[in-house]
C-alpha cells in the first residue's frame, strides 16, 4: 500500500515582502505562518521550510533507528532525535545534522554507533536529502 501525504501552502505578495501559510491537509494538524524574513532571519513564532524537513528528518530517523535495534534483538526504551537543517539565502539547504540519545539496555556504544549510522542510511527523508551533508552524532543514555 502507498500512501500520499498532503500539505498545501497558499502565499500573497513578492517573495522578500510576501507571507503565506502552509496547511497540513492529510492530517488536518494545522495551518502555520510562513515568510522569508523567518527563513533568511530566523523567528520563535513563524515556521519554515527547513523546521519542515527537520520534523520530517527527525521523526523518520527515529523510526528508522527504532525498526533496525528491534531488528538487532536489543529495542529501544526511548529514541530522542533532534534534526538541524541550516539554510543559507543564496545558497539553499546546506545541511541536517541528527542529533540522537537513546536508552537501550544491553547494547555496546559501538554497536549503537553502527546501527545509528545504517538507520541514517536508511531513512527515507535522508535518501531524499540525499543532495546535502546529513551528520550524526548518536549517544546511548
Amino acid at each position: 500500500m502507498t500512501v500520499t501525504s498532503e500539505a498545501t501552502t497558499a502565499w500573497k505578495g513578492g517573495l522578500v515582502d510576501g507571507s503565506g501559510e502552509v496547511t497540513f491537509v492529510s492530517s488536518g494538524l494545522g495551518t502555520f505562518d510562513v515568510n522569508w524574513k523567518a527563513r533568511s532571519e530566523g523567528s520563535t513564532s513563524v515556521t519554515t521550510p527547513e523546521e519542515l524537513i527537520a520534523a520530517a528528518h527527525s521523526s523518520c530517523f527515529s523510526m528508522a533507528l527504532s525498526g533496525a535495534l528491534a531488528e538487532n534483538g536489543t529495542p529501544p526504551e526511548s529514541i530522542d532525535t533532534t534534526a538541524s537543517v541550516t539554510f543559507k539565502p543564496g545558497t539553499g539547504i546546506t545541511g541536517s545534522h541528527l542529533n540522537v540519545n537513546a536508552v537501550v539496555p544491553g547494547l555496546e556504544p559501538a554497536d549503537f554507533e553502527r546501527i545509528a549510522q545504517g538507520a541514517k542510511a536508511g531513512c527515507p527523508v535522508s535518501q531524499a536529502l540525499a543532495g546535502i551533508e546529513i551528520t550524526l552524532e548518536a549517544t546511548l543514555a
